[in-house]
């Protein structure tokens, strides 16, 4: 709604802007002066009265806001304007200011409508974080069953969850054994193997088994629930950073409004000018004081480069990123879907009693061609990979939470966990030393087994990215601390950030500890960026000073993201990063030049050379200085275009 308001006020202010466009265009066409008046001041009363109650406010508080320098340039440009039109004869032959007036209040206002979509994009990730829950849940009551809101559970319900099914509350398992997927919560791809007496999570995925569960948090005591509140609170917490403009201001306005006094007191009654040329000379100050370039200085760089950025899949979603990213110390990268695939994939097949790789596999896929497990699945499609096509099997039969079973002829084979193993009372110490090499990695193991003899152990592992090495040595070049962390176990963790080249980890992250996480380096005085890409970094990515999404990622970490990564490549990051400094470059040459005609023009305006030159600027000629410093700024933002040429080069 606020979004909708700040583009109304947008196009409103355009409809008053379009006479004086039309004086611009080398058209034979001129406005009458009635017309001219009649939109500015209606500007300045509708569109541009909230600048007027921000410089109350401030001047309220002894201070001297952007929005106090805004108002000092509309207010001078307007009453001069009215004295040049209503004055003609003490003001001969000047040139009135009411296109300032309304072009100054339309960018301002642009900026304003931006903003304000910013925010509501913020609310509609919290709307989509929320959808996630379960909208139904299946109440057991002594032998019948039925379907309720999920809203409507109560603590202590059995409810009962079919496999495919989301779990619609936090609660314990009473029955049953499955594999729950937990990648909403912890961002891991693997399933997670449970059984009676195990906790579960609302809006995770129920796999394989048939569950009952007690309901033990219900409402806004779930983990979701904590979620989207971390979410709002981080959202909510993110302090504004202090635009040097409103540092520039609070000891510019007063300086100026001293000069352009001293300089009217000084001509009426020290020297005995007259009236007209008193108050020319101190409008002169104001207008050419007030740095209507100001207002282009940061937007107009922030423009350019964030349209660099989009040319190259780096959406900058907020204008102020490319001014924060640039002062970036701290990069937490979270793991899974990040720096990895975020895809459980066959890294190893060991084959055991004479058979080969090739049989282990071809038997293997052929007894879980059937099942939806993602693990399953990521076996057959490495057989498919080695083109390699399962025997047939039958007697099929899954167990939730350990595996799957089927006879080829008069032999049983069993794919699965070391607990299906153990159930059978299969023999693992032959192939334990094997077992604990791929532990040491960070893996998971299914076992394959005909009759009682252990013939294969197929390692799996979420593979590192492709281009994550090279990301993590850029990033590091530019002198960043970069840290990974992960809801993963700590052998796992380590075993990424050892391939990728990140030394500094932090394991068995939950979602609010990753959200504490960037707040304590945060309070270390750390500017703090984070990358991620699912539903359980949201909280974190909202809470650092730069969050970064990966483009592939959940809806809630690109809405709740500062930076959108649109083509999924970690190389983008360091450019995003380079970007961000380069405009925050351009920044700080636009500001200059934003006050350089200014300044050089107000000791003229005041008539220090008049007396013994006889020159005196003119407002109108202050009025092309304003032109001057605008047409510098806008020239020196263009040149950041060289910046995207480099990062071109870079790719």
């Amino acid at each position: 709604d606020e979004a909708r308001t700040a583009l109304q006020w947008v196009l409103w202010t355009l409809l008053l802007a379009v006479p004086f466009v039309i004086m611009m265009l080398p058209l034979a066409v001129r406005i009458p002066n009635v017309v001219l008046i009649i939109c500015s001041t209606l500007a300045l009363a509708t569109s541009g009265l909230t600048f007027f109650r921000g410089a109350y406010h401030a001047l309220k508080n002894l201070m001297a806001s952007m929005d106090v320098l805004v108002v000092l340039g509309l207010s001078s440009a307007y009453l001069y304007s009215l004295l040049v039109v209503f004055l003609p004869d003490t003001f001969q032959d000047q040139h009135h200011f009411f296109e300032v007036v309304v072009l100054l209040i339309l960018f301002v206002r642009l900026g304003k409508y931006m903003e304000a979509r910013a925010k509501g994009q913020a609310g509609r990730a919290l709307e989509s974080l929320a959808a996630l829950q379960a909208d139904r849940a299946r109440i057991i009551s002594g032998d019948t069953e039925r379907e309720i809101p999920a809203s409507d559970v109560q603590v202590g319900d059995l409810i009962r969850v079919r496999p495919g099914e989301k779990i619609p509350v936090d609660g314990e398992i009473v029955e049953g054994e499955t594999a729950v997927d937990e990648s909403i919560v912890t961002g891991e791809a693997i399933p997670v193997e449970k059984s009676p007496g195990d906790t579960v999570t609302g809006a995770t995925m129920n796999t394989v088994g048939l569950l009952v569960i007690r309901a033990t948090r219900v409402g806004e005591e779930t983990v979701l629930s904590q979620i989207v509140r971390l979410v709002e609170t981080a959202q909510a917490d993110k302090a504004p950073i202090q635009r040097f403009a409103d540092a520039v201001a609070n000891v510019f306005v007063p300086v100026v409004v001293s000069i352009a006094l001293i300089t009217f007191l000084t001509w009426y009654f020290a020297l005995d000018a007259t009236l007209s040329f008193a108050l020319t000379a101190a409008m002169a100050v104001l207008v050419i004081a007030c740095p209507c370039a100001l207002g282009l200085a940061t937007p107009t760089a922030i423009l350019v480069g964030s349209g660099i950025g989009l040319q190259r899949g780096i959406l900058f979603k907020r204008a102020s990123v490319l001014e924060r990213i640039a002062g970036l110390q701290t990069l937490l990268l979270d793991k899974t879907g990040t720096l990895t695939s975020g895809r459980p994939k066959v890294t190893d097949v060991l084959a055991l009693h004479g058979y080969d790789e090739q049989e282990v596999l071809r038997l293997a896929t052929g007894v879980e061609q059937g099942s939806t497990h993602p693990l399953a699945k990521a076996v057959t499609q490495e057989a498919q990979r080695r083109q390699i096509e399962g025997y047939k099997f039958t007697e099929v039969r899954e167990e939730g939470g350990r595996g799957i079973s089927g006879r080829l002829n008069d032999a049983l084979l069993q794919v699965g966990s070391v607990r299906l193993m153990a159930a059978a009372s299969i023999n693992m110490t032959p192939i334990q030393d094997a077992v604990q090499v791929l532990q040491d990695q960070g893996k998971t193991i299914v076992y394959v087994a005909r009759n009682q003899d252990i013939i294969g152990l197929i390692g799996l592992a979420d593979t590192v990215r492709a281009d994550a090495a090279a990301a993590i040595r850029r990033l590091r070049s530019l002198g960043l601390r970069l840290v990974m962390i992960t809801g993963d176990h700590e052998r796992a963790a380590r075993a990424v950030a050892q391939a990728v080249g990140v030394d500094e980890v932090e394991a068995d992250v939950l979602p609010q500890e990753k959200s504490d996480l960037v707040e304590r380096y945060q309070t270390k005085g750390e500017m703090v960026g984070m990358v991620g890409d699912g539903i359980n970094d949201a909280p974190a990515l909202a809470r650092a000073d730069i969050g970064i999404a990966i483009g592939s990622g959940a809806d809630i970490a690109r809405e709740t993201g500062d930076i959108i990564l649109v083509r999924n490549q970690l190389l983008d990051v360091e450019r995003a990063i380079l970007l961000g400094r380069a405009t925050l470059r351009k920044i700080k040459q636009n500001l200059f030049w934003a006050f350089f005609y200014n300044i050089l023009g107000i000791p003229v305006a005041a008539g220090v050379l008049y007396p013994v030159l006889g020159v005196l600027l003119k407002p109108e000629w202050a009025g092309l200085a304003m032109a001057f410093s605008s047409v510098s700024v806008v020239t020196n933002a263009l040149f950041l275009k060289r910046a995207g040429s480099k990062l071109d080069c870079d790719q």
